[in-house]
């Protein structure tokens, strides 16, 4: 399935019986937004407690570490996922924030039918896709089925170990400023891995919010990845969510889904490894 749904395509399969939307929009007051407003029938899920597993030490994972696979797979069956669902998922960053983590952790368990919002919920305002308030009542069903995450990750040791083999790419998707180590809102140290390098995931978008075509994804990455595998390309951020959007435009060009550091700087940053600054 494509991994990209417009908002008209949304229109016109709106509702389904077998469609499941999810709102995954983030912030302190995200919940609250939730209650107050989106898309009719949207169920909400929360980056924070849904999508990640809180540490004590964000050196051990980063801030977003992924939670057991069996507590996320408990989660679709709450949210009333099933293999046969076709799910669509929005936040309100454009897709490229939680929803894209969702679509990544959804493909990662194994579950095909999952779509991302292109433009994510101003797109689908503009569009005119109902709305609802309040709370929506899913039909909670059994745990999603599952053994492992089944896409492609990446530790620290092998990030340290790759990052400047020639034969292989660690892609940093944060801003340039973050990247050259100008600035750190964020992590407790400014800067990069040694060897990476910035294509930051807000180059995927258009001036409008809306992702690239296939092709104009396609000639970018293939520009940067060189003669390099796929399978050979290593993807992080600051905390592994927003990485997972460059995973998603890789994907829809048709260059499949690399490795994803889930750690990112969050983790990288807090293990006394070398620190690089500078374009």
């Amino acid at each position: 399935m494509v991994p990209i749904i417009k908002p008209q395509e949304l229109t016109a399969i709106y509702p389904d019986k077998n469609l499941v939307l999810i709102d995954a929009r983030t912030g302190k007051d995200a919940l609250a937004k939730y209650k107050a407003e989106h898309l009719a029938g949207a169920l909400y899920v929360d980056l924070e407690t849904d999508l990640a597993q809180k540490t004590a030490d964000p050196a051990e994972g980063g801030r977003h570490p992924l939670p057991p696979i069996a507590d996320f797979a408990t989660l679709l069956g709450k949210l009333g996922i099933t293999p046969e669902s076709h799910v669509v998922v929005y936040d309100d960053k454009n897709g490229a924030n939680a929803a894209a983590r969702f679509w990544w952790m959804l493909r990662a368990i194994g579950h095909e039918r999952v779509q991302v919002l292109d433009g994510g919920y101003n797109a689908a305002i503009q569009a005119d896709i109902p709305t609802s308030s309040g709370s929506e009542k899913p039909a909670i069903l059994s745990a999603y089925p599952h053994s492992k995450w089944l896409l492609p990750t990446a530790t620290i040791t092998e990030v340290e170990q790759l990052a400047q083999n020639p034969d292989y790419l660690v892609i940093d998707v944060r801003e340039a400023a973050r990247f050259k180590g100008e600035t750190e809102p964020i992590d407790l140290v400014a800067g990069h891995i040694p060897g990476a390098v910035n294509i930051p995931f807000s180059t995927n978008l258009t001036g409008s919010g809306a992702l690239l075509t296939p092709e104009e994804l396609k000639a970018k990455y293939t520009s940067a990845l060189g003669n390099r595998n796929p399978e050979n390309i290593i993807v992080h951020c600051g905390s592994g969510v927003t990485a997972c959007h460059t995973l998603l435009a890789m994907d829809y060009a048709g260059l499949g889904i690399p490795k994803l550091y889930v750690g990112s700087w969050s983790e990288w940053s807090r293990s006394d490894r070398p620190i690089a600054t500078g374009g």
